[in-house]
């Protein structure tokens, strides 16, 4: 049987901002964990984009 998650941490999925303005298909998301109580915001992270090959913002989506 699975357990049940008694925690705050929470699955979330980041997507890349530049990458639907530079009109190349394809997208960069990343899945992460964050703690909903230490950051209730929607997160913002520096991280690789392998199709633009260079270090873009990822934002969280719901």
């Amino acid at each position: 049987m699975a357990k049940k998650s008694k925690g705050n941490r929470i699955q979330v999925i980041l997507e890349c901002t530049e990458h639907k303005d530079s009109g190349v298909p394809g997208t960069s998301r990343y899945i992460t964990t964050k703690n909903r109580k230490n950051t209730p915001e929607r997160m913002e992270i520096k991280k690789f984009n392998p199709i633009l090959k260079k270090y873009t913002i990822h934002k969280e989506i719901k």
